[in-house]
Formats: structure tokens, C-alpha cells, sequence
């Protein structure tokens, strides 16, 4: 049997089913092929989220009749390439485990696989509508019905029935999210400015990972300027966040019209931003504003969220030169000049 060196190598040898999911920004598909050239030093890593590869790794192996799940955060270097020692201790660790080989594994031996994650360095923990959003994905990919919960978030959302808000629970807005369709999204859309504020937020948690269509993003809009409006800072950001998913069109032009207005850009807008709506700035003119706001807003962890975007394969280009031009007496600048000081 071919050894074993990377985790790629260790599903492919075991003959695990495995679906692969990015954690970092969103809760989106990851294929094999990605893994592999990662793993192989071909690759920078797409989504990166504070210098780690995030990913859900969602498998059944031998007998076990339930799927197992790791969470890994793989170290990246300055480039968003894989640091190969940790996950090169992590596969020595899986082969002690394994110890007589892959194939043909009883119900111990992937129990043991199981247990990899206990004092796993590698290993965290999602936060909680990152859990709930990958659940939903997971239980779709694989033709599973969504979970018990979805049903009164529905009936809620849509309008068809009036439910106590504070029963919904937070799975069930996540399957409707992931499960939204266009008629769906219409009535959600139509519904937006009535839901309560917590509703909202943590729908907007959900939404900020899956594709939102025109009419829902209007609306998001909308009640997120309103939002702002009344000094909600919770909601505004959210509404933000859920944006990350609309069309370059509207989104970015929302996003434009917040970069220009320097009360609207607080630190954790900006940081709504980056984290959700990264797509957006691969701009020539967006992304130089993004970072002169960024620069200029008291507050704003300007090294931090800089040096993460830097780690992005798209971006990382045109954001080294628009710090590379800026001018010493520019935000962008005196922020740079503090750093080397």
C-alpha cells in the first residue's frame, strides 16, 4: 500500500466518504482537488481566516453507521500556504492510531480516529451558526431532510402561521437559509422589516453564508440603513454581513456608499467588511478606500485585518500595492510608519 503523508492521502487510501467544508469566512463546499493541491504546496489557501485553513472535514469510515466530523485550523505561512509541520504531526499521530493500516477499520479503530481531536492542537471549535450552517449544508449535500426545526422557522418567515419568535431556534433558521429558494427568498424579502431585531440578527448570521438574490438584498439594505439610522449597531452589521453573498452590483455599491460616509465606518462595520463581504473588494477603487477608512478609523485593528486580507489569493496583490503607494502623510501611511517604529 502507497504511504501515507497528507490528509488528503489518508482519505483517498482509507476510502472514507467525505465531504469538505471551508470554516473560515463561510460555510462553503471544499472540494478534494483543493485539499490535495494545499496539502502538495501548490495552492494558497482561497479563504483564509486568521492565518489558518479552516475546514470541516465530514466523513464515514468502516462500520460506523454515523458520519464523524473534525474541525481543523491548518497553519498558514506569510504566502496562505500550508505549514506542513503541525499537519505532517497530526497524519503521524492518525497513522500511531491506525497502526495496522486503513482499510478494513472495525468500529474501535474509527472510534479511536474519532478521538484525534481530543488535545488536538489543530483542532477548534465553530462558533455557533458556523455548527448550525454546516449541519444544514451537510444534511442537503447528502439528500438527508432538514431538521425538526426548520418547520416552525418557515411557517414563521413566510408568514403562514404567528409563532412566539422566541421558540424559533437557531438550526432552523439555518436550514431555511441554506434551503432558500427564489419564492422563499421573495417572501422573506417582503417580511424583512417586520421581524424583530434578534430574529433578524441571527438570521443574517445564517444568510451571510449562502447566495442572496436581488430582492433580498434590497431589503437587507433597507433595514439595515434603518438600522443604522437608529443607532442599532448589532443589526446594521449583520445586514452587512448578509450582504457579503448579494451580486457585486448591489452590494458594492451599498458598500461604496458606507466607505464614503465617515460616521457610518466604526470598526466593526469595517470588520463586517472584510470578514463577509471580501468578495467585494476585489476592486480597484473599492479596495484602496477600504484600507484608507480602515487606517483613519480610531479603534479599527488595522495591522490584524490588513495582514489577513493579505493572505487571500486575489487580494493580496493589489493590497501590498496600494500600501506600497501610499503616500507618508496619508492614513495609510502614518499607519505603516507606526509600525516600524
Amino acid at each position: 500500500m502507497q504511504p501515507i503523508h497528507s490528509l488528503h492521502d489518508f482519505f483517498l487510501r482509507s476510502g472514507a466518504e467525505v465531504r469538505l467544508y471551508h470554516l473560515g469566512r463561510r460555510v462553503e463546499p471544499c472540494s478534494l482537488d483543493t485539499l490535495a493541491a494545499f496539502e502538495a504546496g501548490e495552492l494558497a489557501w482561497p479563504a483564509p481566516w486568521q492565518g489558518t485553513a479552516r475546514l470541516a472535514m465530514v466523513f464515514r469510515l468502516g462500520d460506523l453507521e454515523d458520519p464523524l466530523i473534525w474541525f481543523l485550523a491548518l497553519p498558514l505561512d506569510e504566502q496562505g500556504h500550508l505549514d506542513p509541520a503541525p499537519r505532517d504531526a497530526f497524519v503521524q499521530r492518525l497513522l500511531e492510531t491506525l497502526g495496522h493500516g486503513v482499510q478494513g477499520l472495525g468500529r474501535t479503530e474509527s472510534a479511536g480516529i474519532d478521538n484525534l481531536m481530543t488535545n488536538n492542537p489543530l483542532a477548534f471549535t465553530p462558533a455557533l451558526p458556523f455548527q448550525a450552517v454546516l449541519h444544514a449544508r451537510a444534511s442537503r449535500d447528502a439528500g438527508l431532510p432538514a431538521s425538526q426545526h426548520l418547520e416552525p422557522v418557515e411557517a414563521y418567515l413566510t408568514g403562514q402561521q404567528a409563532i412566539d419568535w422566541r421558540a424559533l431556534g437557531l438550526q432552523g433558521l439555518a436550514d431555511f437559509a441554506v434551503r432558500l429558494d427564489a419564492e422563499s427568498s421573495r417572501t422573506l424579502a417582503a417580511r424583512l422589516d417586520t421581524l424583530p431585531g434578534e430574529v433578524l440578527t441571527s438570521l443574517c448570521y445564517c444568510l451571510e453564508h449562502v447566495a442572496i438574490a436581488d430582492d433580498l438584498a434590497q431589503a437587507l439594505r433597507r433595514r439595515g440603513e434603518a438600522a443604522g439610522r437608529a443607532g442599532d449597531i448589532e443589526t446594521f452589521c449583520a445586514c452587512v454581513r448578509a450582504m457579503g453573498g448579494a451580486s457585486r452590483e448591489l452590494a458594492g455599491a451599498w458598500f461604496d456608499v458606507l466607505l464614503d460616509d465617515p460616521d457610518a465606518c466604526g470598526p466593526d462595520l469595517l470588520a463586517a467588511i472584510a470578514g463577509r463581504g471580501w468578495y467585494h473588494l476585489e476592486d480597484g477603487k473599492r479596495l484602496p478606500r477600504f484600507l484608507a477608512r480602515l487606517a483613519e478609523t480610531p479603534g479599527a485593528d488595522f495591522t490584524a485585518v490588513a495582514r489577513d486580507l493579505a493572505l487571500v489569493p486575489r487580494l493580496r496583490l493589489p493590497l501590498l500595492m496600494t500600501l506600497r503607494e501610499a503616500g507618508p502623510d496619508s492614513a495609510i501611511g502614518r499607519r505603516l510608519a507606526g509600525l516600524s517604529r
